[in-house]
């Protein structure tokens, strides 16, 4: 099968490529032409009438010889009397037996053509013999090089590229859409600086509305000029006229008026112009729209690609020079062959022993036609070579590296346009001598005003409200939220959603929060995930009032908004980058001044540190909750924490710590303090926390920690001790001090045995020992924790459980999966809060209990109160309980992503 683009005509190039040729491109190519014809005419005529006529030549005195006789007969005596002109009688009258009067040659036919071959190579100057065929080839090398740069390899690819991107935006049918808005926004602003201009005299009040008149006429688009496709300015009408090659520039003239009646014109006539702007505008479908979405990414693809290089026009400057240099050679050497044109030759053919006579006269025929064909040929090529001059100045006086619209930029729709430069720009000024209106049709997929009315009309048609708002989902805390992913900018309809509370924005390259934003009164959070947003003025006051949660994820520094620091009402600043030294972090806060966050609670940092910022200083104050997740990099200097003397929470995750910070002595307020994912190995500095009389939650799971030391015993208001993941062998007496411990979670240890002293904990709410080594459980467990909510010894080497395990009445969740057991005790059914799938273990196993009990613990949740209150507990690490609506959430971002 053939595409149509394979069926083209050969010519479509050519066609195509004569909107690259000025005027005076087109001019030298019709002076090639006629070249080329008075060439080719002199080679006709040269081939079939160019011939050289010859006839003997003898000196005068020798007229008289015997060779040249009167008579006929040249044996018969000549009588001198006779010849003389005194006895010599003339007869005017006609005598038809008279003898032939003239010189006698003796030559036959064969003799004069031969002797007219041998003179025609020897006399005629070889300007006369070739110079028709030498003119024609000057002319093909002319015809060759004036269109060189259109043909030759490294540019012919480039210019048909731009011409067929150049017939793209003619047909697009946003090309007409976007100078129609163009043009209506500049009417409006000429309305408006009219009225600006009128004078407020209080004298005319009362006089009668003025006549308003436009005067059009048409001229070249210049700097001081209209721009083009203006449209008529005419007060009455609103319609926008045809895009025609010509330029119209439209002066307006204006009587001296009152101020009341010019007033009462200008109300009147505006509302028509937006009228019928609004019902000429050309709403463009989804196929329109996305082909000219991809022909703006064609257009910046090959602007980047030609502003790169400048061989278009190299070439086009080395194809001048050289025609200039081949016209100046063919004038130097054909201009004094004008004097080698002559009609008379004497011929001396050396050939007297066969024709008898040593000197010819020549005539050449074709002489006097050839030097008006060479006059001719000389004058066009005078006018080629001054054209030529003309083009060589107008490229050393034009910067045709450089290209700028000014004459658009008095669009106010197109006034950004940008400036071009090297070839691109090149072929611009190229198009420009050719026709203006076709750089204008291009200029609209080179403005990123344009490009950004067409991204606002499309998202307007694909985001609307409706779909935001099916969009809209509810999160685990029950807030509406909205995540919007890879999408070139914010829909304007995002604006008007006033019931959303978290918005969620991802790889979304030109986000921009407007005034509108206003309008978003229950916006408290906002996910910045690669996001660099702008922020107009008046929405960065809305946002100082009313933004409470930010999340921002970026890979360099400078990707984050200098605004975000200005957010005073801001109460978490979630941070999630590359914050390493390079960035400037680690030896100065690069980020800038935290002082206008005067509201700050809870900062999560996510990046590699070195040190503890000391720019934190600014904010230590109010400061609650600090999270450094350190992605693996050693943090090294932590005096930082010194001055935050407020701080509750403390978070220092996978920051290679070996030993417990010295800085937490000055945390008076510390109650929770996660150090998990670092390497410490010993825990002999926990005697120094003794004085964090507030200190509830103490976590280290995913550490080296060998042995857990006698002085844990000094934390006596812990509630949650986290030693999971450690390799622990044995647990000291004076862990079992701490009565107020409520969470115990030791899973993933060396842990053999677990102390009878285990009792102690009557607290005790979450025991783990999962993934340890235990090969039994002491019956003190059971019979002393009565508060015990959740057990997990799931992968120990457990065979039997001890008896007493029905006093455990608030137990509701039990993990006993990848043990050795052989059989259940019976009274694990006497368990209610098991009922419904509390009980984890093996099928097997479960057949060992009475068919009651085993379909007790096997069936749907009970309604019991035991249950219920267990199962509505979420604070368990080792059973993590979701509700239906977290899994719909989950399921649903998981689709998402």
């Amino acid at each position: 099968m053939f595409s149509l683009s394979e069926l083209a005509p050969l010519n479509q190039h050519q066609n195509s490529s004569k909107l690259l040729k000025p005027w005076w491109e087109v001019f030298m190519d019709y002076l090639v032409v006629l070249m080329l014809m008075t060439s080719v005419l002199a080679c006709t005529l040269q081939l079939s009438r160019d011939r050289v006529l010859c006839l003997p030549l003898l000196p005068f005195d020798s007229l008289n010889s015997s060779d040249y006789k009167l008579s006929t007969n040249a044996n018969a005596p000549v009588n001198p009397a006779l010849t003389s002109p005194m006895n010599m009688t003339y007869s005017c009258g006609p005598d038809l037996h008279s003898e032939a009067q003239g010189l006698r040659t003796h030559l036959d036919y064969q003799q004069y053509t031969y002797i007219s071959q041998v003179c025609y190579q020897k006399v005629l100057p070889l300007c006369s013999r070739f110079f028709s065929y030498l003119a024609l080839l000057q002319s093909l090398v002319l015809v060759a090089s004036s269109s060189f740069w259109l043909h030759f390899p490294h540019t012919s690819s480039r210019i048909e590229q731009f011409l067929a991107i150049l017939a793209k935006c003619c047909e697009s049918p946003w090309t007409s859409q976007a100078l129609s808005h163009a043009v209506h926004q500049e009417s409006i602003q000429e309305l408006e600086k009219d009225e600006e201009r009128q004078p407020h005299s209080p004298n005319n009040l009362n006089s009668s509305p003025p006549l308003v008149t436009r005067t059009t006429h048409s001229g070249t688009d210049s700097d001081t000029e209209r721009p083009l496709l203006k449209r008529s300015d005419s007060l009455s009408s609103a319609a926008f006229p045809s895009p025609c090659p010509s330029t119209h520039s439209c002066n307006s003239t204006m009587s001296s008026a009152s101020l009341g009646s010019e007033e009462h014109l200008l109300s009147s006539s505006k509302p028509s112009v937006m009228v019928d702007s609004h019902r000429q505008r050309i709403s463009l479908d989804k196929r329109d729209g996305e082909q000219a979405r991809a022909l703006f990414e064609r257009v910046r693809k090959f602007r980047s690609h030609c502003e790169n290089s400048t061989v278009i026009y190299k070439v086009y400057f080395a194809q001048t020079i050289f025609k200039l240099l081949v016209v100046t050679l063919i004038l130097s050497y054909t201009i004094p062959l004008l004097s080698s044109f002559s009609f008379h030759h004497i011929c001396h053919p050396e050939k007297q022993t066969l024709v008898g006579y040593a000197t010819f006269e020549c005539v050449h025929v074709f002489s006097s036609f050839m030097h008006k064909l060479v006059v001719a040929y000389l004058t066009l090529l005078g006018l080629y070579s001054l054209t030529d001059f003309f083009t060589l100045g107008w490229i050393l006086l034009s910067s045709l590296q450089q290209y700028s619209f000014h004459s658009l930029k008095e669009l106010s729709s197109l006034r950004d346009v940008p400036d071009l430069r090297n070839d691109l720009a090149f072929l611009i000024h190229m198009l420009d001598q050719y026709d203006p209106l076709l750089v204008q049709r291009l200029s609209v997929f080179l403005s990123p005003v344009s490009e950004s009315k067409l991204l606002e009309e499309s998202l307007e048609r694909h985001w609307g409200e409706e779909n935001l708002h099916a969009m809209t989902t509810v999160d685990v805390d029950g807030c509406s939220t909205l995540q919007l992913v890879a999408l070139p900018r914010l829909p304007p309809a995002l604006f008007t959603l006033n019931q959303l509370q978290v918005l969620k924005l991802e790889l979304i390259t030109n986000a921009r929060f407007t005034a509108q934003v206003a309008n978003m009164t229950s916006l408290r959070e906002l996910h910045l995930y690669h996001c660099t947003a702008a922020v107009d003025p008046s929405a960065l006051v809305f946002l100082q009032e009313h933004l409470e949660i930010l999340y921002l994820t970026f890979t360099q520094v400078s990707a984050i908004p200098s605004w975000v620091f200005s957010l005073r009402s801001l109460h978490e600043l979630h941070l999630a980058g590359r914050l390493s030294s390079e960035g400037g972090i680690g030896r100065s806060w690069s980020l800038g001044s935290l002082r206008q966050l005067r509201y700050l609670r809870v900062l999560v940092i996510r990046g590699m540190l070195q040190r503890i910022p000391g720019e934190l200083c600014e904010v230590a104050n109010h400061l609650v909750r600090l999270e450094i997740h350190n992605e693996g990099t050693r943090l090294l200097v932590l005096t930082g924490l010194k001055r935050m003397v407020n701080l509750r929470e403390l978070q220092l995750r996978d920051c290679q710590l070996e030993r417990l910070p010295s800085a937490l002595l000055s945390l008076n307020n510390l109650r929770t303090l996660d150090l998990q994912h670092n390497n410490l190995r010993t825990l002999e500095e926990l005697l120094s926390l003794a004085h964090l009389q507030h200190l509830s939650c103490l976590r280290l799971p995913h550490n080296h920690i060998l042995m857990l030391p006698a002085s844990v015993g000094v934390l006596r208001g812990l509630e949650l001790l986290d030693l999971s993941n450690n390799q622990l062998q044995s647990l000291p007496p004076a862990l079992f001090t701490l009565r107020r411990l409520r969470r115990l979670l030791l899973a993933g240890n060396l842990l053999e045995e677990l102390p009878a002293e285990i009792k102690a904990m009557q607290q005790l709410i979450e025991l783990d020992l999962s993934g340890n080594r235990l090969e039994r459980l002491p019956s003190e467990l059971f019979s002393c924790c009565l508060d015990l909510h959740f057990l997990n010894v799931a992968h120990n080497s457990l065979t039997s459980l001890p008896s007493g395990i029905a006093a455990l009445s608030h137990l509701c969740k039990l993990d006993l999966r990848g043990n050795s057991l052989e059989e259940l005790p019976a009274e694990l059914g006497w368990c209610s809060g098991l009922y419904g799938g509390g009980v984890l273990v093996e099928n097997c196993l479960l057949l060992s209990l009475p068919q009651h009990f085993r379909e007790c613990l096997s069936s749907s949740c009970t309604t019991t109160g035991t249950y219920s209150e267990c199962h509505s507990r979420t604070d368990s690490d080792s059973f993590p309980y979701f509700s239906p609506t977290q899994w719909s959430f989950f399921s649903a971002l998981e689709s998402q992503i």
